[in-house]
């Protein structure tokens, strides 16, 4: 087995959960209608979708279907938005805990995957859309720029400029200074107007 394969992504996941959770217990009831980099969702909206994809990590891992999730969970109370991602994430956690799943085989939406390479995939998600909620609510200081040299790192490998559209989920590199932070950088990269 080579060292890659060996890779543990459940401590640097757990990173980018605490990141997002911090984010989202941070955020209030008089924010969740602000706009967002996401040009689809305002704060309410990326709320649903993050705790959307704890929601479908939790039923990839137990062998179920992603898509009988919907992208954006709503019906959550204004002031309920941190407890629901709590309760989601402890069910990720719970299922993803057992190391045989790293290498099982799973069903994304937009891919068949290691379960090892979706917790990556998704430790870099949660780290883009923790931006996403940082930048709306201008709390951007309290971001861990680790995890965003990693996802810039992961997305320059596996999400090419040339392979992306207006369609798709990652829209054309937008340009940065030279000398931006690195998460303007990876907002950038993701096709986000930082």
């Amino acid at each position: 087995m080579t060292t890659e394969l060996a890779h543990d992504p459940r401590p640097i996941f757990a990173r980018a959960l605490d990141q997002a959770g911090k984010q989202v217990a941070a955020v209030s009831p008089d924010e969740l209608s602000s706009s967002t980099p996401c040009a689809d969702y305002d704060v309410r909206a990326l709320l649903g979708h993050i705790v959307s994809v704890l929601h479908k990590l939790a039923r990839v891992g137990t062998g179920g279907d992603a898509r009988d999730v919907p992208d954006v969970i709503d019906g959550i109370a204004d002031d309920g938005w941190a407890s629901a991602f709590a309760r989601a994430r402890s069910e990720v956690e719970r299922v993803w805990a057992d190391d045989e799943k790293l290498d099982r085989m799973v069903e994304l939406p937009w891919a068949t995957l290691p379960g090892r390479t979706a917790l990556d995939a998704y430790t870099h998600e949660f780290t883009v859309h923790s931006w996403d909620l940082a930048c709306a609510t201008r709390r951007l200081a309290e971001l861990d720029p680790d995890l965003a040299v990693r996802a810039l790192k992961a997305f320059s490998e596996f999400v090419p400029p040339e392979a992306r559209s207006e369609q798709g989920p990652f829209g054309p590199v937008v340009p940065v200074p030279d000398d931006a932070d690195i998460y303007t950088r990876l907002a950038g990269y993701v096709g986000r107007r930082p």
